[in-house]
């Protein structure tokens, strides 16, 4: 799993303007309703809620927010029927791409993500032709700020952690989907502070893409960019030198 997050980091030091923190807040907000629906309004039994919960925080989402889209969740506040639907296409490379998204308009999110591959050098393909290569896993960060490298990683493999990745900044900390929310648990309990706690999906296998990072990077953004799509992954990867140009831009 080396290199999973590497991307990802950059991203969100890229990423601090007013304009994708709104973006954030309605990802989060259409998974706190989605949540809230399918287990009911009570983080404490519901660990789906209780995740997205966590994200809004680390978001800095507003309480009134959350609570609002709780409500909208359990029926207590009218809004629109979203259904979660997930997409598979290639980029450049023949790199796989899997787009989960959130719609309350299937056909609008279909043809919005066939102009967008289209236009962007990608295409769509059918289910099933690229999820194969992902594993989902729970997944989450924790700062590495006065940590022993050693005695936290044994104290997360204790907890139940499936693998655990240290790089500049965060523990990057790997379950198996099933029992994710007991590890994040397990952690939280042990008094360290839990970040980018979710389930998220792993490539089993990557494909070099140093030649098109720039076009595949910009393929990606632009998906993740629209208005009902809530997670882009992709089973690419970069050398050291190419993520160290991007980093700088």
């Amino acid at each position: 799993m080396s290199g999973h997050n590497k991307w990802s980091s950059i991203k969100h030091k890229k990423a601090a303007t007013d304009a994708k923190r709104g973006k954030i807040y309605t990802r989060i907000v259409k998974e706190i309703i989605l949540a809230a629906k399918g287990g009911g309004g009570d983080p404490e039994t519901n660990p789906r809620l209780r995740t997205a919960i966590l994200s809004a925080k680390a978001a800095n989402m507003p309480r009134e927010n959350i609570e609002r889209a709780i409500k909208r969740g359990t029926g207590e506040i009218e809004g629109a029927a979203y259904e979660e639907i997930t997409y598979e296409g290639y980029g450049h490379n023949g790199v796989g791409i899997v787009v989960d998204v959130m719609t309350d308009n299937k056909n609008r999110t279909v043809a919005d993500l066939r102009h967008t591959f289209s236009k962007y050098g990608g295409n769509l393909a059918e289910s099933g032709a690229v999820s194969w290569n992902f594993d989902l896993k729970g997944f989450f960060n924790v700062p590495v700020t006065g940590l022993d490298e050693e005695e936290f990683m044994m104290q997360a493999l204790e907890a139940g952690a499936d693998d655990v990745e240290m790089g500049d900044e965060y523990f990057d900390i790997y379950t198996n989907p099933a029992e994710f929310h007991t590890v994040l648990g397990n952690i939280e309990a042990m008094g360290f502070p839990v970040l980018n706690a979710e389930l998220t999906r792993v490539p089993k296998n990557t494909v070099n893409a140093d030649e098109v990072a720039s076009k595949l990077l910009r393929l990606i953004e632009m998906l993740e960019d629209l208005d009902d799509v809530q997670k882009v992954y992709a089973n690419f990867e970069l050398s050291d030198e190419v993520m160290a140009e991007l980093a700088q831009e």
